[in-house]
Parts: structure tokens; sequence; C-alpha cells
């Protein structure tokens, strides 16, 4: 062991509540944010959670809204 300075971790960071993240909403009217959404719900239905994490992204980046 060495006689040196020791080495500590530094104090925690607080980081703000910001997950979990709500999931967006489909635009009313909009064919393809309908198809997202549904295939948001089948992919939880299924238990693919990336799937539903990748449709929620996709919604989110969804242009023209």
């Amino acid at each position: 062991m060495s006689d040196g300075p020791w080495t500590r971790m530094a104090e925690p960071v607080h980081l703000p509540d910001a997950w979990p993240l709500v999931e967006p909403e489909p635009v009313a009217g909009c064919g393809r944010c309908a198809e997202l959404a549904a295939g948001r719900t089948a992919a939880r239905a299924s238990g693919d959670l990336s799937a539903v994490s990748d449709a929620n992204v996709l919604l989110r980046r969804h242009p023209g809204h």
C-alpha cells in the first residue's frame, strides 16, 4: 500500500427528473404518425421495448407538425 495521497470519488451528480420521457402523441389525421403509433403498440404488446423506444424517437422527429 502506498503512503501517497488518497484518491476520492467526487460528490454525486444530481440530475433533473427528466426520465421517463412522456411518450409522444400521434397527430390526428397524419397517416405516418398513425403507422408509427400502431407499430409502437404492437411492439409493446410483444415485449419489444427497443422497438417501442425507436417508434417514440421517430414520432418525435417526424417533420411537419
